[in-house]
């Protein structure tokens, strides 16, 4: 009888879950509305209110407040991530220009730093904080994790956690970690699902197929914008203005 009822509440329990996976899977089928518009260069993600874009030296000089003002239909640029540093030496020569124009601008600004798990992630989270001033309003420090070096993914996770623990005690605030989806999966894994995630995952008309909550998500790296002579990455976040504000520092 015990058995019996063990294996009854078994099968509950495997119902329980498949119905909640399901769940999960429909809505993140569910189809997200895009529109095309011309002025971008890009199909966009409509069902999202909060815009942005990533930029770095790549993008030359740019005119911030163009960016600022472009607005067609609903759509208008709220937030932007700026490279800043890279390694244990490498600062992007246009992140001081970008930093300062696009806070005066309006934008909401964050930072990233491109991470290499072969160097001393110690000495590359002081080359980001010697860079790097983020004060009331600005989002988290970005670990810009996309290359594995040849390195295996318990050197990688063990690397980037100790840059991640590094810059949450720096600014008091757990940095986002930005990748792809198989970067993500092959790498990362669940061991960083504390950690606010921005993941790329291009030209596609579905939400990106990872088994967990993102925040940020680079939908395409071919778009345009007013102010900026060169393609640039468009990013969407998950939330109103209101969430975004609640995520950055305080």
């Amino acid at each position: 009888m015990r058995i019996k009822k063990a294996g009854r509440l078994l099968l509950i329990f495997f119902i329980i879950a498949a119905i909640t996976a399901g769940a999960w899977w429909w809505r993140q089928r569910k189809a997200l509305n895009f529109v095309r518009y011309e002025e971008f260069g890009i199909d966009m993600p409509v069902n999202y209110t909060m815009h942005g874009i990533d930029v770095s030296k790549f993008q030359k000089e740019i005119n911030w407040d163009a960016v600022q003002q472009m607005q067609v239909g609903k759509i208008r640029i709220s937030f932007v991530f700026i490279k800043a540093t890279e390694g244990i030496t490498r600062q992007d020569a246009a992140f001081k220009r970008n930093w300062k124009k696009a806070g005066e601008a309006g934008l909401v600004r964050g930072a990233y730093h491109f991470f290499y798990s072969t160097r001393d992630p110690v000495k590359q989270a002081i080359n980001f904080k010697n860079v790097v001033q983020l004060t009331h309003g600005d989002l988290p420090p970005v670990l810009d994790i996309e290359v594995h070096n040849n390195q295996p993914p318990a050197v990688i996770r063990s690397t980037a956690r100790i840059w991640l623990e590094e810059l949450e005690k720096a600014y008091g605030v757990k940095p986002i970690i930005y990748t792809n989806l198989r970067f993500y999966n092959t790498y990362l894994g669940d061991e960083f699902n504390d950690y606010p995630l921005w993941i790329a995952h291009y030209y596609q008309k579905q939400r990106p197929r990872v088994d967990r909550q993102w925040v940020f998500w680079q939908h395409s790296d071919i778009g345009r914008v007013n102010g900026i002579k060169t393609i640039v990455d468009f990013n969407v976040f998950r939330g109103d203005s209101a969430a975004l504000m609640k995520l950055c520092l305080p």
